[in-house]
């Protein structure tokens, strides 16, 4: 998740947009790693 810059720190002062961005972070991995088998 390191490679997501928001995600390193906590910048966000909302935490529902912390958590969306947490999803789309997670989401990206799971694209990532389905395209590259």
């Amino acid at each position: 998740m390191t490679r997501w810059r928001r995600l390193v720190r906590d910048y966000e002062q909302r935490i529902d947009v912390s958590h969306a961005m947490i999803l789309v972070a997670m989401g990206g991995n799971l694209i990532r790693r389905n395209a590259h088998p």
